[in-house]
Protein backbone atom coordinates (compact mmCIF):
# COMPACT_ATOMS: atom_id res chain seq x y z
CA UNK A 1 0.00 0.00 0.00
CA UNK A 2 2.53 2.11 0.70
CA UNK A 3 3.87 2.32 -2.79
CA UNK A 4 0.86 3.14 -4.30
CA UNK A 5 0.77 6.49 -2.24
CA UNK A 6 4.31 7.13 -2.97
CA UNK A 7 3.25 6.73 -6.68
CA UNK A 8 0.54 9.02 -6.41
CA UNK A 9 2.96 11.81 -5.49
CA UNK A 10 4.49 11.92 -8.47
CA UNK A 11 1.13 11.64 -10.40
CA UNK A 12 0.25 14.48 -8.94
CA UNK A 13 3.08 16.62 -9.03
CA UNK A 14 3.77 15.61 -12.65
CA UNK A 15 0.17 16.50 -13.33
CA UNK A 16 0.64 20.11 -11.88
CA UNK A 17 3.81 20.60 -13.38
CA UNK A 18 2.36 19.75 -17.02
CA UNK A 19 -0.99 21.64 -16.46
CA UNK A 20 -0.13 24.44 -14.55
CA UNK A 21 -2.86 23.49 -12.29
CA UNK A 22 -4.19 24.57 -8.37
CA UNK A 23 -4.42 22.34 -6.01
CA UNK A 24 -7.78 21.89 -5.82
CA UNK A 25 -7.86 21.08 -9.74
CA UNK A 26 -4.75 18.43 -9.27
CA UNK A 27 -7.41 16.94 -6.26
CA UNK A 28 -10.25 16.88 -8.64
CA UNK A 29 -8.74 15.19 -11.19
CA UNK A 30 -7.42 12.90 -8.97
CA UNK A 31 -10.56 11.77 -6.54
CA UNK A 32 -8.41 12.73 -3.16
CA UNK A 33 -8.71 15.83 -1.03
CA UNK A 34 -6.95 19.33 -1.09
CA UNK A 35 -5.63 18.17 2.06
CA UNK A 36 -3.96 14.75 0.56
CA UNK A 37 -2.55 16.52 -2.76
CA UNK A 38 -0.67 19.24 -0.61
CA UNK A 39 0.83 16.19 1.45
CA UNK A 40 1.75 14.37 -0.97
CA UNK A 41 3.94 17.35 -3.14
CA UNK A 42 4.88 19.05 -0.05
CA UNK A 43 6.15 16.53 1.96
CA UNK A 44 6.13 12.75 0.23
CA UNK A 45 7.49 14.66 -3.30
CA UNK A 46 10.51 16.04 -1.58
CA UNK A 47 12.19 13.75 -0.31
CA UNK A 48 10.86 11.34 -3.36
CA UNK A 49 11.76 13.58 -6.10
CA UNK A 50 13.47 16.61 -5.28
CA UNK A 51 13.57 18.12 -8.82
CA UNK A 52 9.97 17.44 -9.62
CA UNK A 53 8.83 19.10 -6.26
CA UNK A 54 10.92 21.76 -7.12
CA UNK A 55 8.93 22.43 -9.99
CA UNK A 56 6.18 22.03 -8.51
CA UNK A 57 6.32 24.45 -5.94
CA UNK A 58 7.18 27.05 -7.97
CA UNK A 59 3.66 26.11 -9.91
CA UNK A 60 2.25 26.36 -6.67
CA UNK A 61 3.53 29.82 -5.37
CA UNK A 62 2.70 31.24 -8.51
CA UNK A 63 -1.10 30.23 -7.95
CA UNK A 64 -0.41 31.34 -4.30
CA UNK A 65 0.68 34.76 -5.49
CA UNK A 66 -2.20 34.95 -7.60
CA UNK A 67 -4.88 34.06 -5.89
CA UNK A 68 -6.35 37.08 -4.79
CA UNK A 69 -6.78 37.69 -7.99
CA UNK A 70 -8.91 34.67 -9.01
CA UNK A 71 -11.22 35.60 -5.69
CA UNK A 72 -11.90 38.53 -6.40
CA UNK A 73 -12.81 37.64 -10.05
CA UNK A 74 -15.03 35.26 -8.76
CA UNK A 75 -16.79 37.28 -6.70
CA UNK A 76 -17.25 39.86 -9.47
CA UNK A 77 -18.70 37.13 -11.82
CA UNK A 78 -21.11 35.93 -9.32
CA UNK A 79 -22.45 39.27 -8.34
CA UNK A 80 -22.61 40.24 -11.88
CA UNK A 81 -24.89 37.16 -12.33
CA UNK A 82 -27.03 38.29 -9.49
CA UNK A 83 -27.75 41.23 -11.06
CA UNK A 84 -28.88 40.21 -14.10
CA UNK A 85 -31.24 38.02 -12.62
CA UNK A 86 -32.62 40.53 -10.12
CA UNK A 87 -32.68 43.06 -13.26
CA UNK A 88 -34.68 40.36 -15.34
CA UNK A 89 -37.31 39.78 -12.71
CA UNK A 90 -37.64 43.24 -12.06
CA UNK A 91 -37.79 43.97 -16.42
CA UNK A 92 -40.50 40.94 -16.47
CA UNK A 93 -42.30 42.45 -14.20
CA UNK A 94 -42.56 45.98 -15.37
CA UNK A 95 -43.53 44.38 -18.75
CA UNK A 96 -47.50 42.72 -16.43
Amino acid sequence: MKGIVEERAVELGEYIVENQTTVREAAKKFGVSKSTVHTDVSRRLCKLNPGLYHEVREVLDVNKAQRHIRGGIATREKYRAKDMTRDGVLAAERHI
